[in-house]
């Protein structure tokens, strides 16, 4: 028997908010270095080269730069998403006529993963502005952007915006989130069911016994599909999010147009490395955590 609407949201929540802090906690320093060579691509030759920079000039703690605000990030926008994945699988079930408990396709359960990000996008953008600036802090500071020894805690961030741009100013930058995250997650959920059932028709089994492995590599596939169609955009929106540090940004377009005009094309892959690298364990990890603390929960909840 199905658990209540209300205790099945809080699964749903509370299981992406640990699959959330399961991601964060075994991808970080990978998200480092991709957002300082977005927004600094003629800086670093390349992932290692930012790898090593950083950790010479900053240390190790240079690579975990932003950890706070990226766990309240992704467990905001995780425990957001898989709720609202939750109640948008049930909207999908009623414009498709599918019977109430009844298993959706793998395309349906992608556009559920689609329409649901626009509401995780909202509890994203704030946390991951603190975070791309507190990442990119001492390349603003190498290159006068900004003062040398200000803004480098969550907190003065958090101040500095506040004091400067008021409480919208968390939301520059959401436009582009909206729209990478709308296309990405339906890749996202849908090359993590499909790899799924590829994975349970290859072992002869179901979707949800298909073991820890094989789990991973699909939440690592779905994330590699992710960002192979949506980086040009996280580019744009990670430059928007810090160079907002100095001042008021121009809009998604012209951020975009102006990036490909002056630096081309390719510069809005800078970072692409370090991001394949960290998909798989980071994703793995997110939905290793999730399907097992939902399972956990749902059995607790005499489901």
């Amino acid at each position: 028997m199905a658990p209540h609407p209300v205790i099945q949201a809080i699964i749903d929540f509370s299981a992406g908010a640990i699959g959330g802090t399961a991601c964060v906690l075994s991808g970080q320093p990978f998200d480092t270095a991709k957002v300082k060579m977005q927004t600094f691509p003629t800086v670093y030759r390349g992932f290692i080269h930012c790898f090593i920079s950083t950790f010479r000039q900053v240390g190790l703690s240079g690579l975990y730069k932003g950890t706070t605000p990226a766990l309240l990030a992704n467990i905001a926008e995780n425990a957001v998403l898989f709720l609202s994945y939750g109640l948008c699988q049930d909207v999908v079930r009623y414009l498709s006529r599918v019977d109430k408990g009844a298993d959706l396709s793998d395309i349906q359960k992608a556009s559920a993963g689609s329409f649901a990000s626009i509401f995780s996008a909202m509890a994203l953008c704030p946390t991951e502005l603190v975070k791309c600036r507190l990442q990119a802090m001492h390349e603003m500071e190498a290159t006068g952007k900004v003062a040398k020894g200000q803004r480098s805690t969550v907190w003065t961030v958090v101040r500095s915006v506040l004091k400067t741009e008021g409480p919208l100013g968390f939301y520059q930058g959401l436009t582009s989130t909206i729209v990478r995250e709308v296309p990405g997650y339906f890749c996202f959920f849908g090359a993590y069911e499909m790899c799924r059932s590829a994975f349970a028709q290859h072992m002869a089994t179901d979707k949800d016994s298909i073991g820890i492995l094989p789990l991973m590599f699909s939440g690592g596939f779905g994330g590699a599909c992710l960002w192979l169609v949506v980086y040009p955009i996280d580019c744009v929106k990670s430059r928007i999010q810090v160079y907002s540090l100095a001042g008021r940004q121009e809009g998604f377009m012209k951020t975009f147009m102006g990036i490909i005009r002056t630096e081309g094309f390719t510069t809005l892959y800078s970072g692409l490395t370090p991001t394949m690298i960290r998909t798989f364990p980071a994703n793995g990890a997110l939905f290793l955590a999730y399907e097992f603390s939902r399972k956990f929960m749902m059995e607790r909840a005499g489901a």
